[in-house]
C-alpha cells in the first residue's frame, strides 16, 4: 500500500478534473455561477443514487462563509476532501452532523425537515472485510484518519483550486492510509464512507460475525463432550485402579493366609517332634529291641508326607491364586486365555528325590551321591539333583607326594608319578586313599551310602559296603583318629581334648559328626583303639573312652591308659579298649588329657600317621544273647610283689549270667560260651628294679578249683612315674569256669595301685553263647623267628587251644603255613596280639595284614608303632587291637618291621600271645 500511494497522489488532480469535465452538467454543478444553464447529470450532482452521502461534514471559511441553500454550499457538503485553506489556517469551524446539511433547493431548516434524509448507495464497489457480512445496524464506524499526501498541501495554488471530487475508488485508496483521511466522527464512521479489509486490525474493530458466534457455540459444545468424556475416562480409570487395588489387597490375604498355615503346619510339626522325643525317652526305659526303630520310621515317614503335603498345598494355592490374578490383570502374551503353568510331576517327590523334568512326562529321581572323591557344590532339591565337582588333591595338599615327586590329578584321586607297588603299601597315599594296582594310583575310598561297611579302606584295598539285614548279628566299623589343630600356639590340653574320629559319615548303625559318634542301634560294643605318640609333657598322658547317656547328662568314662614321660625321645604305643551296652543316642567320644597346664599341644605332642584304621569297634545284637558287664578295680594301695585286684560290679546287662566270686577277685560264668575281655590297671612304681624287669599282667581260667594261664602282657617298668599296664583277648570257658588276674612285679620294687572314676583301673568284658562264637589262641614258634634287619617280615605262630570249625591256623603243607589264620565261615572277627621282644631299631611296626584270594583284598587290617627301648630295660612290648569282617577263606597274617635297628629276640612265652574271636554274622 505504501508504493502505490505516490502515483496515486498523482493521479488525483488529473482524475478530478475529468470528472468535473466529463461527469458533472448543468445548472447544479459546481460551476454554475459561471452561467451554464444546461442541468446538472452525473454521479456527483447533488440527489444522484451514485454519490454516497459524506458521514460527516466539516464547513470551512476562507473570510466568508458560504450560503446554506447555495450551490457551492452544497458542492461544498459533498466534498470528501479535508484540508488546509490557502491562507494558513485550520478548519477549526464547529463540526456539523451529517444529518443537519440541507438538501439542495431547500432555503431554511424547516424545508430539510420535509424532505427525506438523501442515502446515497456506493455503486461504484462494495464493502470489503468482514465488515460487509454484519447487518448495517452493528457495523463498526471507521475512525478518523489523518489528512496524508497531496490533497493536504498548504500551497495557495493549490488551495485555489476549485474543489475536486474523488471517485470512490481514489477514496478507498486514500482509506488505506490512516494519516490521509478525515478524523473519525463521534459516531465512529469511516472517512469517504469506506472501510477496507485491511483497515481491521485485531484487538481494535473486530466483531464476531454469525458464523463466527455459530463456531464458536460449536467449538464450547465440542469443548463440553470432551470435558465430559475425560470425565468418563477418569471415571472408568478409577474404576481399573480401584478394582486393582482389591485384587491385590486379595493376592495379600491370600499369601498372609498361606503364611499362616505354613506356621500352623510347623507347629503341628514341633508338637509332633516333642511327642517323638517323648516317646523315644519311654522307648528308652522300655528297651524293647525293634520298637524304637519301627516308632521312628513311622513317625518319620508321617512327617514327611505331612512336609509332601504341605508343599503340594502350598504350591497348589501359589498355582491357582497367581493364575486368578494374571488372568484378570493382563493377557502376557496377547492371547485370548493365559498359557497353561509348568506341569510338575503326578505326585510329590520324597526324601532324598528331585523331579526330573527332562523326562516326559516328569517323574521323581533319586539324588544321586557325589562319587569318592568329589565335593559337594550344591543339595539335592526338589527341582534338581546335586551338583559335584572333583577334588584337586594336588592343589589342596601341597607337597602330597613328596617334595621331589610330581603328583598329577585325577578324577576322584590322584598320582605320583614314579611311585611304586612297594612304596605305595607304605602308605604313601593317606588318609581315605588307597593305592589302586590296576589304574597305578591313589584312588578316594567309597563311600557305603548308608550301608554297613564289611571291609573298611586300607593302603591298598577300597571300602567293602555290605546289604543290612534285620537278622545281623554282629557288625564291624573302623576309623582313623587325629588330633585337632590348636587353635593357638600355646593351647593348652588340660583337662581334656577330644580327638577327632575320622571316619564315614553315617552308617545304618552310628553316625558320625564333629568327631563324636552317636549310636542308632542298641546292642554291645566293644571298642579298641591303638595310639602312638611322643610327648613331653611333664608326668603323664590320659587316653580315654567316653559315653554319654544324652546331652544334657554328664557321660561316663568306660577305660583309661596313662603314657608315662620319656622327655619326648621316642613314640609309644598304647591300646585302649572297653565293652559296653549301648542305646540310641547314645554318644561316644575319645579324650586326651593332662594332670596340669604345662602341656602344650601344638609343641609337646607329635602322633604318627598310622596308615590302617586305629580305631574299631565291634557290635552285636542282642539277638546273640550276649552279656555285658563292667567292674571297677578297688582303691586299696598295695606294695606287694605279686597283686590280684579285687572288683566292684559297675553294670551288669545280666546278672543271673556272669557274678563275682565270693572274694570278688573272679568272674564267675553260668553258661559256657565265650569271653572278650580287657584289664585295664593304673599303678605308680619306685625302684631301678622296675625298671630292670618291668611288671607282668596274667589272666588266668579256672575250672573244677584249677587255674590255667590263658594269656599274659609285659609292660616296661619305670621309676618313679605314674603308668598303666593292660591286657587285653579272648577265652573259650565252660559253665561255672571263673576269671582272674594277676599283676607280678620284681621283688624290690614299690608299687601302688590305685583307681578312681576316670577308667584307669577297669574290667571290661562280653560274654557271648558259643553257638555263635568261638576263639583261639595262639603264640609265635620257638623257632623260625625273625632277627637281625627284619623288614616286613611275617611271624610263625604254634596254636596253644583247639581248633575250631570257625578259624584255625594254616598247616604244615599248606601255603604260608604257621603263618596265615583261616577263616572258613563269614563273620566279624576281633584280634588281640601282644609281642615281647629286644630290639634296637628307631621304630618298630607291627601290622595285621589280610591276604588276598578268592575275592578277598590284600591290605593292613590294624598298625601299632613303638619306639626306642627305654634306657636300663631289658625287654620291651608292642600290642595291636582291632576288628574286621572276614568271609569264608579270609586269611590274615602278622609282619614286623624294624626301622633303623635290628630285633635281637623275640619271646615265645610270657608275654607273646595273640587271641582271635569270630562271631557270627
Amino acid at each position: 500500500m505504501l508504493l502505490v500511494t505516490p502515483v496515486l497522489l498523482l493521479l488525483l488532480p488529473w482524475v478530478s478534473l475529468q470528472a468535473a469535465a466529463e461527469i458533472c452538467r448543468g445548472t447544479h454543478c459546481s460551476g454554475a455561477e459561471t452561467g451554464d444553464p444546461r442541468p446538472c447529470v452525473g454521479a456527483h450532482c447533488p440527489g444522484s443514487r451514485s454519490s454516497r452521502p459524506p458521514r460527516q461534514f466539516n464547513p470551512t471559511t476562507q473570510g466568508r462563509a458560504a450560503h446554506p441553500g447555495s450551490p457551492r454550499a452544497a458542492s461544498e457538503a459533498q466534498q470528501p476532501v479535508r484540508g488546509r485553506h490557502s491562507d494558513g489556517s485550520a478548519s477549526g469551524g464547529p463540526r456539523v452532523k451529517a444529518h443537519e446539511v440541507l438538501p439542495a433547493g431547500c432555503v431554511d431548516a424547516d424545508c430539510a425537515a420535509q424532505v427525506k434524509p438523501f442515502q446515497p448507495i456506493n455503486d461504484t464497489r462494495d464493502c470489503k472485510g468482514i465488515e460487509c457480512r454484519l447487518p448495517p445496524r452493528i457495523r463498526p464506524r471507521a475512525r478518523v484518519r489523518a489528512c496524508v499526501g497531496e490533497g493536504c498541501s498548504s500551497e495557495e495554488g493549490v488551495s485555489q483550486l476549485p474543489p475536486v471530487h474523488l471517485s470512490d475508488r481514489a477514496a478507498q485508496f486514500l482509506g488505506d492510509f490512516p494519516d490521509a483521511g478525515y478524523p473519525s466522527s463521534e459516531l465512529g464512521g469511516a472517512p469517504l464512507g469506506v472501510q477496507l479489509t485491511c483497515d481491521i486490525k485485531p484487538g481494535e474493530n473486530e466483531v464476531p460475525s454469525e458464523d463466527a458466534l455459530i463456531l464458536h457455540l460449536q467449538l464450547a459444545k465440542g469443548q463440553e463432550k470432551l470435558v465430559e468424556a475425560l470425565r468418563a475416562q477418569q471415571v472408568v480409570i478409577r474404576d481399573l485402579q480401584q478394582k486393582l487395588a482389591d485384587q491385590q489387597e486379595a493376592l495379600l490375604s491370600q499369601q498372609r493366609e498361606i503364611l499362616d498355615q505354613q506356621r500352623r503346619m510347623y507347629e503341628q510339626m514341633d508338637v509332633v517332634k516333642a511327642q517323638y522325643g517323648l516317646l523315644s525317652d519311654t522307648v528308652k526305659q522300655v528297651s524293647f529291641q525293634g520298637l524304637q526303630g519301627e516308632l521312628q520310621s513311622y513317625f518319620e515317614s508321617h512327617l514327611a508326607g505331612l512336609q509332601s503335603q504341605a508343599r503340594s498345598h502350598l504350591q497348589k494355592s501359589y498355582a491357582v491364586h497367581k493364575m486368578d490374578i494374571d488372568s484378570k490383570v493382563m493377557d502376557v502374551v496377547g492371547e485370548a486365555h493365559f498359557p497353561q503353568p509348568l506341569l510338575g510331576c503326578p505326585s510329590p517327590c520324597g526324601k532324598e528325590e528331585f523331579c526330573d523334568f527332562q523326562k516326559d512326562p516328569p517323574q521323581c529321581e533319586k539324588c544321586t551321591m557325589c562319587p569318592p572323591g568329589f565335593f559337594l557344590i550344591s543339595q539335592c532339591s526338589p527341582t534338581a539333583d546335586r551338583m559335584c565337582q572333583d577334588r584337586d588333591e594336588c592343589l589342596e595338599v601341597p607337597n602330597i607326594c613328596g617334595e621331589r615327586v610330581k603328583c598329577l590329578n585325577t578324577p576322584g584321586g590322584f598320582r605320583c608319578l614314579g611311585v611304586s607297588e612297594r612304596e605305595a603299601l607304605k602308605g604313601v597315599c593317606g588318609h581315605d586313599y588307597f593305592y589302586n594296582q590296576e589304574l597305578q594310583e591313589c584312588q578316594a575310598c567309597s563311600d557305603c551310602d548308608g550301608e554297613s561297611v564289611s571291609s573298611p579302606c586300607t593302603s591298598i584295598t577300597d571300602s567293602v559296603c555290605g546289604l543290612t539285614s534285620e537278622s545281623r548279628l554282629s557288625q564291624s566299623w573302623g576309623a582313623n583318629v587325629g588330633v585337632p589343630p590348636a587353635r593357638t600356639s600355646g593351647g593348652h590340653i588340660f583337662p581334656e581334648l577330644p580327638l577327632n574320629i575320622r571316619g564315614k559319615e553315617r552308617i545304618d548303625l552310628l553316625s558320625n559328626e564333629a568327631g563324636r559318634l552317636t549310636f542308632l542301634q542298641h546292642g554291645l560294643v566293644w571298642l579298641d583303639h591303638n595310639f602312638a605318640i611322643k610327648h613331653s609333657c611333664r608326668n603323664f598322658l590320659q587316653v580315654g573312652m567316653r559315653l554319654n547317656g544324652s546331652q544334657e547328662e554328664e557321660g561316663r568314662d568306660l577305660s583309661g591308659v596313662r603314657i608315662e614321660q620319656p622327655d619326648g625321645k621316642y613314640f609309644q604305643g598304647v591300646s585302649v579298649s572297653s565293652g559296653v551296652e549301648v542305646e540310641p543316642i547314645h554318644t561316644f567320644a575319645l579324650l586326651l588329657k593332662s594332670p596340669n597346664q604345662h602341656c602344650n599341644q601344638s609343641k609337646d605332642l607329635h602322633l604318627y600317621d598310622i596308615a590302617a584304621p586305629s580305631f574299631s569297634l565291634l557290635w552285636l545284637s542282642h539277638d546273640t544273647g550276649a552279656v555285658a558287664m563292667t567292674a571297677q578295680m578297688s582303691l586299696l594301695t598295695h606294695y606287694q610283689t605279686s597283686y590280684r585286684p579285687t572288683f566292684r560290679v559297675t553294670s551288669v546287662s545280666d546278672p543271673y549270667m556272669i557274678t563275682l566270686t565270693h572274694d570278688n577277685r573272679g568272674v564267675r560264668f553260668t553258661e559256657s560260651g565265650t569271653v572278650k575281655f580287657v584289664l585295664q590297671q593304673a599303678l605308680y612304681s619306685m625302684g631301678h628294679t622296675c625298671i630292670r624287669e618291668g611288671f607282668s599282667l596274667i589272666a588266668f581260667t579256672s575250672r573244677n578249683g584249677t587255674a590255667q594261664e590263658a594269656m599274659q602282657a609285659f609292660k616296661t617298668g619305670v621309676n618313679y612315674r605314674d603308668t598303666s599296664i593292660t591286657l587285653s583277648g579272648a577265652v573259650s570257658i565252660a559253665a561255672g569256669d571263673t576269671l582272674s588276674f594277676e599283676i607280678t612285679s620284681p621283688s624290690q620294687c614299690n608299687i601302688r595301685y590305685f583307681g578312681d572314676s576316670s577308667g584307669i583301673s577297669v574290667l571290661s568284658l562280653i560274654w557271648i553263647p558259643s553257638a555263635v562264637s568261638s576263639a583261639l589262641t595262639a603264640t609265635v614258634t620257638r623257632t623260625g623267628l625273625p632277627s637281625g634287619a627284619v623288614r616286613n617280615k611275617p611271624l610263625s605262630f604254634q596254636q596253644i587251644s583247639a581248633d575250631t570249625p570257625q578259624v584255625r591256623l594254616a598247616r604244615s603243607g599248606e601255603p604260608n603255613s604257621r603263618k596265615n589264620f583261616m577263616f572258613q565261615e563269614k563273620g566279624t572277627a576281633n584280634i588281640a596280639l601282644n609281642l615281647k621282644l629286644i630290639h634296637s631299631c628307631n621304630i618298630v611296626k607291627l601290622t595285621l595284614q589280610r591276604a588276598g584270594g578268592q575275592g578277598g583284598q590284600a591290605g593292613p587290617v590294624a598298625q601299632q608303632v613303638s619306639g626306642y627301648m627305654p634306657d636300663g630295660s631289658q625287654w620291651a612290648s608292642i600290642g595291636l587291637r582291632a576288628s574286621f569282617p572276614v568271609q569264608n577263606g579270609t586269611a590274615v597274617y602278622i609282619t614286623l618291621d624294624c626301622i633303623r635297628g635290628r630285633v635281637n629276640q623275640i619271646t615265645h612265652e610270657g608275654g607273646t600271645n595273640i587271641s582271635i574271636l569270630w562271631v557270627a554274622v
